[in-house]
């Protein structure tokens, strides 16, 4: 007997979906918030979730992370009446088993419950512990756990593997762990840059070519296709790959076979492909600029990298793992880290992803030298402006720490006055980071801030500030 959770403020779909998961013989109870949800599944463990977009108290989707996080995590199934296909697209890349839209007959409620618990009880009886090469891949969030069972599943396989996201955020990591953690490990790992071959040239590259095949091909050169033989071909950025190569090399992969350019007969390589892409190739295909059937061979499985923003949970482990490992580089004792640097780190957005975030940790620890502790003045200036300026949009800085407002229409403040408050907390805060970051050089801060000299002396005065003119 399965236990079953229903999160719906619809008490019309409550019992619909108990009365058929009791006539399946299984076990159901119902809930109509996100708060008491929650803390029904940290009291019981279930195996199956049915779980309602728009809730009193939030967004069901908000907190499908964390219920993929528990130790054992049930199957979930997003319910709702709005139809939404980028809600669809963020609930299945999030870990849900499916997203539907109601109304749902009782015949539609018995076949998701039962191919649910059928898909959940035959990966528990095929689960085995794999002890996964993972070197770099820092990460226990519900989107990198994901990305770690497809790898999983390519280890055990010589499928296709697309690695998609955003720019550095690991697809080389992730290729690299795949080639590593399969049967071809111990034979050559070859990487093609797409983005970098010269497009008249390509096919040599690729393919190879005899001598005396063009101009300045002075002797045979074998192509970097027939390099991974027996081991692992890494097409990088594979949406950059020229068109007019992409129905030759959906041939190569179709037959392992291809003529170097100026030869006369076929060669074999038996290599495993893995490709990874920052580009919609979806959209590249709408487009007229990628092949759709080499689309559908790439895909057979994907691994999604989610951008740095998206598991701000697992920051703190990757700092403390390339703290670690850039200390040992540079040959210094491990850094002590202070509330303001985490402060930084957690507030900035990251746009360039874990590789941004090492380059920045990197960047620090050269600043701090012999110094024991990060602080952050010795984070790059870029950053702690970037933060210092969002201070000014974001909702968090609306009133000053520990003020609060009474909901009380007689005490409640005027819209104006608010207004005062935010924008003096938020300019103060921005100048304080601003003379730190320029070290009272007022030319300097002038040029970043884009205030005239005698605006800035203004400020300076309305917060307390001191600097020497």
């Amino acid at each position: 007997m399965a236990k079953i959770l229903i999160a719906d403020d619809d008490s019309m779909v409550c019992s619909s979906i108990n009365k058929v998961v009791n006539r399946l013989g299984h076990d159901a109870c119902s809930e109509m918030s996100l708060k008491n949800t929650l803390n029904q599944l940290q009291s019981e463990e279930f195996d199956l979730v049915f779980l309602d977009v728009r809730m009193p108290d939030g967004n069901g989707l908000d907190i499908l992370p964390e219920i993929l996080k528990h130790h054992n995590p049930p199957e979930v199934i997003i319910i709702t009446g709005y139809g939404d296909s980028d809600g669809a697209e963020m609930a299945i890349k999030s870990g849900a088993w499916d997203y539907i839209t109601k109304p749902l007959s009782a015949n539609e409620i018995r076949l998701l419950v039962e191919r649910a618990l059928q898909y959940r009880k035959e990966k528990r009886a095929a689960s085995s512990p794999v002890a996964l090469k993972r070197e770099g891949i820092i990460g226990k969030s519900p989107q990198i756990n994901a990305a770690l069972d497809v790898m999983a599943q390519a280890a055990g396989s010589d499928a296709n593997v697309l690695i998609m996201g955003e720019t550095g955020t690991g697809k080389e990591l992730f290729a690299w762990a795949v080639h590593d953690n399969s049967s071809r490990k111990n034979k050559n790992f070859v990487v093609v840059d797409c983005a970098s071959l010269p497009e008249t040239l390509v096919e040599s590259v690729l393919f190879g070519h005899r001598k005396g095949a063009y101009t300045g091909a002075d002797r045979s050169q074998e192509g970097l296709i027939k390099q991974a033989d027996k081991g692992t071909l890494f097409l990088d950025e594979v949406g950059e790959l020229p068109l007019s190569i992409q129905k030759s090399f959906l041939r190569v992969l179709h037959e392992k076979k291809f003529r170097p350019v100026g030869g006369n007969q076929e060669i074999h390589s038996d290599f495993r492909l893995v490709a990874a892409t920052n580009r919609d190739l979806e959209d590249q295909v709408k487009k007229g600029k990628f092949r759709e059937d080499l689309l559908f061979r790439l895909r057979t499985l994907v691994i999604d990298l989610p951008p740095l923003r998206e598991i701000r949970g697992d920051i703190r482990e990757m700092v403390l793992y390339y703290l670690d490992k850039l200390c040992s580089r540079y040959g210094t004792e491990i850094k002590g880290i202070s509330p303001g640097f985490w402060q930084i780190i957690k507030s900035y957005k990251w746009p360039g992803n874990v590789r941004e975030l090492v380059q920045a940790l990197e960047r620090s620890i050269v600043a701090a030298k012999d110094e024991p502790t990060l602080f952050p003045k010795h984070l790059s200036q870029h950053i702690r402006i970037e933060v210092a300026k969002s201070s000014i949009d974001s909702g968090s800085q609306l009133f000053r720490k520990g003020e609060e407002i009474t909901k009380s229409g007689d005490d409640l403040p005027k819209i104006q006055e608010i207004r005062d408050r935010v924008i003096a907390e938020a300019e103060r805060k921005y100048l304080d980071e601003l003379i730190s970051i320029t070290g009272k050089d007022i030319r300097k801060a002038c040029a970043i801030s884009g205030l005239s000299r005698s605006r800035l002396y203004t400020l300076l005065k309305k917060y307390k500030i001191t600097v020497s003119r």
